[in-house]
């Protein structure tokens, strides 16, 4: 089973598809679990999902078809991240790890001057931080109380990251954590 990275046109083209699987699904670990096709629609118009710190691509299941939904943001700086979101019908199958593997690949193989990936999650968002784990992203950074959430106190956000080399040799490479002594 495979995943490809298709680049959507979120102008022209893509642009219903996209306002409908971003308003037809519940996003519940994103700032914005809802989005409103106003909303989306502004994005797209601000340049959200492409523009030169930003590109988006569908998830696309080699079975399942159409999966998903990505998008590479901070394409100018030194370290780009990403958001994800799996259409509801497809989570808790392992396709976030799929994806992700996909993403790194993508991002690697196209941008030789980046060295460093990074996704954050909220603290909640136990399933990807699994995932992040399992596919050889290292934890680098907790964020207490660093990710709103709609009509509850904020939660810690938490930041996870691959570097080029490990992706190049398989091996993931780790820091100690706490490495200063009272």
């Amino acid at each position: 089973m495979s995943i490809a990275l298709t680049r959507l046109d979120p102008f022209v083209t893509d642009r219903e598809a996209l306002v409908n699987f971003m308003t037809s699904n519940e996003f519940p670990f994103h700032v914005l679990s809802r989005l409103t096709r106003e909303a989306v629609e502004k994005a797209i118009a601000d340049g959200k999902y492409r523009d030169e710190d930003n590109d988006s691509f569908w998830v696309d299941h080699a079975e399942l078809g159409r999966i998903g939904f990505l998008r590479l943001e901070d394409l100018t700086e030194p370290v780009p991240i990403f958001d994800l979101r799996l259409d509801g019908a497809f989570r808790g199958r392992g396709l976030a790890a799929m994806t992700l593997r996909a993403a790194a690949d993508y991002v690697f193989s196209t941008m030789p001057e980046v060295r460093r990936f990074e996704g954050q999650t909220r603290e909640d968002n136990v399933p990807m931080r699994k995932t992040f784990l399992r596919e050889g992203w290292v934890k680098e950074a907790h964020y207490r109380e660093g990710w709103p959430v709609e009509g509850a106190e904020p939660l810690a956000a938490v930041a996870y990251a691959i570097i080029r080399r490990d992706w190049e040799t398989g091996q993931t490479t780790t820091f100690v954590w706490e490495d200063l002594v009272k």
